[in-house]
Formats: structure tokens, C-alpha cells, sequence
């Protein structure tokens, strides 16, 4: 994902936008409120901390003296008006790839920790909720995968989860950065040995145009381990990728992708929503779960299946506890059970007042 911060990119969606603005058209348009929010603040710039450290999510506390100690939380307009703070022990890598500046650290709280273009990614502590959830979420409300496709997902988590269903004959993983790879099987190995699994099948490139040249109904499951949609990602969240996605998979094929926070992005969740019920005939859903270091503690799932065999997401057909060595391989669960399951798709009374789509 490109950085936010260095391109002062907005959210680019404006259904809960309460001003207006004029752009160079003289053409009056509405500004989201999460964007307004971003505006109203800038961080100190006379205050010191980490230059990697330059995102909305989080901050390092610096000292230029030890009776001056200051901390400094910038803002992203993803997450406007909010930080988290993660206490840096020491940095373990940084470097820029031809996408993104990646770092890792060492954090007191929360173990090693990626960062991609100042926005955390995984943590070693909760990063067993996301890729759990969104590996098991749509290949349990399936009978027996035997081909899934993973795009992004370059840290292995997801692989190392999908591996745990022995159905599952072929896994193709399609991650345009080779750094995130490289590093995380340097300083994530608990993530990374999904990679070992002989199933998976690496493709270094643009999940786009890899899809664009995928077979039509090759794969039973799509899993889409995307960063947030701004800059390059943007292009993730939009109808031409979820038509090529749809294409690419069988008859009541399913589909997971990430769908950020309702606590912050109710417009994106609406707008993905809408676009996937034009496109998926069987079910749409939203889930959501528990993820510490996220914003807002939340992260969500949309669920989408093709016209066909009809999938049940709420009621897992596939449940895990009865898949034999799925619960201890690798390492145990941490996170996922059909209890799980079935709970990650009760939302919250606001949530189903706005967004209409869930109707």
C-alpha cells in the first residue's frame, strides 16, 4: 500500500459528508466527515519521534532530554483524530521495496511488529484473530475446498491457516511485493511456514492482471489479504476487481475480503456492500472480529458467494473441530471456532441502521 501520509491522500468516499467543498471545476463537492476530521489536525512538528514512525496508527515516544519528554500522534485520514500507541523497544528492519517502506520492530507489549508505509499490519500477539477469521470464515461454510487463491497475504498467515484443511489440493497466493515475503520469513517464521506447505504456489505480481488470466471457475474460495483502499489498493474495493473475482470462481464459490472498521468506515462498508450485490447472486455478509491493534480494536469481513450450490456463512457446513488435525497443525487455534464463527455476524444496531445494504 502507498503511504498515506506522504501523499496526504483522503478518503475518497463521501456518503456521510456534512460540508462542502469547491475543486478546480468551480463544482461543489461534499467532503466526507472522517476526511474533515483529518484536516483539523496536524502533528507537532517540533516534537521528536521515530521518522518511520509517521502514520495515524501509531507513535514512538523520543526524548530529547530526559526532563523533555514529548509524544507525538499523527493523523491519518483512514482513522481520523485518533492514534495507538505501541512502545518501540528497538527497530529490527527498515527498508523501502519498489511499493512501500517496510519496517519491523520489537515492541514491549505486542512482540515483533510489520509495519508497511507507517501503518500496522500484523503483530506476533493478535495477528492469530485476523488470519484466522478471514481463512476460516469462507472455507467452513464450504464443503471440502480443494483450490483457493490468497491475494495480497505476503506475511504467509493465511497460508498457514488454509493449510490446516486437507481438502484443499492446490493454493495459489498472488503478492506484488517480494520484500514483505522475504522479511517476513526472516522475522515472522510462525507467519511464514505457510510458505512450506507443497500446495502453495507463489506468483510475484499484480493480483489484477494475474485474475484477469485466471481460468473461469478454477477456484472454490477467493481470500483477499489487502491493505486499506487508498492509493494502489483502491483499485481492490472497486466493481471491475470484484467482477474479475466473481468470474474466477466456481458455481457457490465464495469469496472473503477485508472490510475495515464499522466503528470508522460504515460508507466504505455500504459501498463495498452495494457493489458485491450486484455481482454475487448466492450470499452476501459482513462479519467482524476482535483485533487489538487495528483502528478502533475491530476489523470486518464481507462474504460473498457465486449463483450455485447455496452457502450459509452464518452456520458453518464445514465446522473445523471436526476436520482431522486441523485444531492442533502447525500450532493450536487461537482465536477461531464455530462458536466464533457463528458470533462474528451479529452487528451492533447502529451498524444495520447505516448501512442500508445489509438489508
Amino acid at each position: 500500500m502507498e503511504g498515506a501520509a506522504e501523499r496526504g491522500l483522503e478518503c475518497q468516499r463521501t456518503m456521510d459528508g456534512r460540508e462542502s467543498s469547491v475543486n478546480g471545476s468551480g463544482k461543489a463537492i461534499v467532503i466526507p466527515s472522517c476526511c474533515l476530521k483529518a484536516r483539523a489536525s496536524e502533528p507537532d512538528n517540533d516534537a521528536k519521534c521515530h521518522s518511520t514512525v509517521v502514520s495515524g496508527w501509531f507513535s514512538e515516544c523520543r526524548s530529547s532530554s530526559e526532563q523533555d519528554l514529548k509524544e507525538v500522534y499523527f493523523n491519518n485520514p483512514m482513522w481520523p483524530g485518533e492514534a495507538h500507541s505501541v512502545k518501540v523497544e528497538n527497530i529490527l528492519f527498515k527498508e523501502k521495496s519498489k511499493y512501500q517502506e517496510v519496517l519491523v520492530f520489537q515492541s514491549s507489549a505486542y512482540g515483533k511488529v510489520l509495519v508497511l508505509d507507517g501503518i500496522v499490519q500484523l503483530t506476533e500477539k493478535d495477528e492469530c484473530a485476523y488470519q484466522e477469521m478471514i481463512t476460516h470464515l469462507p472455507l467452513c461454510s464450504i464443503e471440502s475446498p480443494t483450490n483457493v487463491l490468497v491475494v495480497g497475504g505476503g506475511d504467509g498467515g493465511v497460508l498457514r491457516e488454509i493449510a490446516r484443511h486437507r481438502s484443499v489440493k492446490s493454493i495459489d497466493i498472488c503478492e506484488i511485493d517480494q520484500m514483505v515475503i522475504d522479511v517476513s520469513k526472516n522475522f515472522f517464521p510462525e507467519l511464514a511456514v505457510g510458505f512450506e506447505d507443497p500446495r502453495v504456489h507463489l506468483h510475484v505480481g499484480d493480483a489484477i492482471e494475474f485474475l484477469k488470466h485466471a481460468p473461469e471457475g478454477k477456484y472454490d474460495a477467493v481470500i483477499v489479504d489487502s491493505s486499506d483502499p487508498v492509493g494502489p489498493a483502491q483499485e481492490l474495493v472497486e466493481k471491475p476487481f470484484f467482477e474479475t473475482i466473481a468470474r474466477s470462481l466456481r458455481p457457490g464459490g465464495v469469496l472473503c475480503n477485508m472490510a475495515e472498521s464499522m466503528w470508522l468506515h460504515t460508507h466504505l462498508i455500504q459501498d463495498m456492500l452495494s457493489i458485491c450485490h450486484e455481482i454475487f447472486k448466492g450470499s452476501v455478509r459482513y462479519a467482524w472480529a476482535s483485533v487489538p491493534t487495528y483502528p478502533s480494536g475491530v476489523i470486518g469481513f464481507l462474504l460473498c458467494s457465486t449463483e450455485g450450490p447455496p452457502v450459509d456463512f452464518v452456520h458453518p457446513i464445514n465446522p473445523i473441530e471436526k476436520l482431522e488435525g486441523a485444531l492442533e497443525h502447525r500450532r493450536q487455534l487461537m482465536f477461531y471456532n464455530s462458536e466464533i464463527h457463528r458470533a462474528a455476524f451479529a452487528l451492533p444496531s447502529f451498524v444495520k441502521r447505516e448501512v442500508k445494504a445489509l438489508k
